[in-house]
């Protein structure tokens, strides 16, 4: 806490925070090239320190050919292999040279490529990265490599009870929207991956192109200085963006259910999702129902403070009720610690969701919360890393950082009665879908 103190009076002192009516604490300067390329730069009082985010707008949810998934996450790995100008292990050199702390991750709405370095290296490191989003280059045998290699990484994962329980769980609730299949894909479509070099190429040109790519930049920097490098290094950029045609989810009419058997020792894992809603930072609607995941089931719940605390009968207990792009799953899951009780714990959870449906909410727990939310997340951003590490989900699923006022905004607003109208639209039977992976 001292920590976040210390660093807003920092900016109090330099007259660098701007504090608005915005939720975001941090001046941020945004520009959009004539090629679509947005970069979004936001100064921070940390010296000689820059954190370089690439934002790409496409996860597992743009892989909508049938026999294709997984591409997404296949080239978290292929954007470390280098161009003809700096070949991977010249990349790697360079990075390990300036002492760049670089890294990739893939999730169901985005990709990012992200890096930390010293100030002095932001021109080199644009040099860099940019010929890589517009000159990526390997040829088959290496493709044939590292897509063995994601194959290897989907069966260690296959290993995990966890995954098999996720796994399971999109692929029951969904019938036609991509969100059907994990970021990993499907395994025959992981396994067969090695034959798709062609389809490889494809991706990448479809996908990996400015006006579907935001470079976020945090740090010790001068906003005008990024905006002239950005022209300078990615001016060239050629658009070609082609949108994914993805297929609208059916509305779900029944209850569905699957019970899968481990193959070993494990406590049973059981997962009751919901069908939810896009993002949508104005929706009252939207904001309450994501909102009861903490209300509902949070680790200051009534349920988890006697299912978890008092009985003991549950190892652990929690809600992944998560942004997205387009309607995803609200998820409650359980580590129950005797399978003879799933019964029970599925009946305190419907009793749960039905007492949220029946009575209003105590509203000072409510303000409570929404002040916890939203000081939680400003107490994460402690260094140039943690603003910029906050920000990437925001930017893949509305195109920029001003979501996160609209949101915020929208979260003063809730009511009581808005999350019980929330509870009784939205966590119903026939938009469940429950899953129990169970041991030997």
């Amino acid at each position: 806490m001292k920590r976040v103190i210390m660093l807003l009076a920092l900016f109090f002192v330099a007259g660098a925070l701007t504090l608005s009516a915005g939720f975001f604490p941090f001046k941020a300067h945004e520009k959009i090239m004539e090629n679509g390329f947005k970069i979004i730069a936001v100064p921070l009082p940390n010296p000689g320190i820059v954190a370089y985010y690439s934002v790409v707008r496409t996860g597992s949810r743009d892989e909508f050919e049938t026999g294709h998934t997984g591409f997404a996450h296949f080239f978290e790995h292929m954007m470390f292999k280098g161009t003809k100008n700096f070949p991977s292990d010249v990349y790697d050199g360079m990075m390990t040279l300036m002492g760049a702390d670089t890294n990739a991750f893939t999730g169901d709405d985005l990709t990012t490529y992200h890096l930390t370095f010293a100030k002095d290296d932001l021109e080199k490191v644009m040099e860099l990265e940019s010929d890589r989003f517009q000159n990526l280059d390997y040829d088959e045998e290496v493709f044939k490599t590292e897509s063995g290699a994601v194959y290897g990484e989907y069966l260690k994962s296959k290993a995990n009870p966890f995954f098999i329980l996720f796994e399971n769980m999109y692929d029951t609730a969904f019938d036609k929207h991509t969100y059907k299949h994990t970021t990993i894909g499907f395994e025959a479509d992981v396994k067969a991956m090695p034959t798709m070099y062609e389809f490889s190429k494809s991706f990448f040109n479809r996908y990996y192109r400015p006006e579907n790519v935001v470079l976020l930049i945090c740090g010790d920097i001068d906003p005008e200085n990024v905006f002239k490098l950005a022209e300078k290094y990615y001016g060239k950029w050629q658009k070609g963006y082609v949108p994914p045609a993805i297929s609208e989810e059916p509305g779900q009419t029944a209850p569905r259910a699957k019970i899968i058997q481990y193959p070993g020792k494990i406590l049973p894992l059981l997962a009751v999702a919901y069908k939810g809603l896009q993002f949508d930072p104005q929706s009252k609607e939207y904001v309450a129902s994501v909102m009861l995941g903490d209300i509902m089931f949070g680790d200051t719940s009534e349920i988890y403070a006697k299912l978890v605390l008092n009985e003991q009968k549950v190892q652990m207990l929690g809600a992944n009720f998560g942004l997205n792009r387009d309607p995803n799953l609200n998820a409650i899951m359980a580590m129950v610690k005797k399978i003879e009780d799933v019964e029970y714990i599925k009946a305190e959870i419907d009793r749960t969701l039905k007492k949220y449906q029946a009575e209003l909410m105590d509203a000072k727990r409510l303000e409570d919360l929404k002040s916890n939310l939203k000081y939680s997340f400003l107490m994460r951003l402690s260094s140039t890393a943690d603003v910029a590490g906050s920000l990437p989900e925001i930017i893949a699923i509305s195109g920029g950082i001003d979501a996160l006022d609209r949101y915020y905004t929208t979260l003063q607003t809730i009511t009581p009665e808005d999350i019980r109208q929330a509870a009784i639209k939205y966590f119903t039977d026939h938009r469940k879908t429950e899953i129990l992976v169970r041991g030997e």
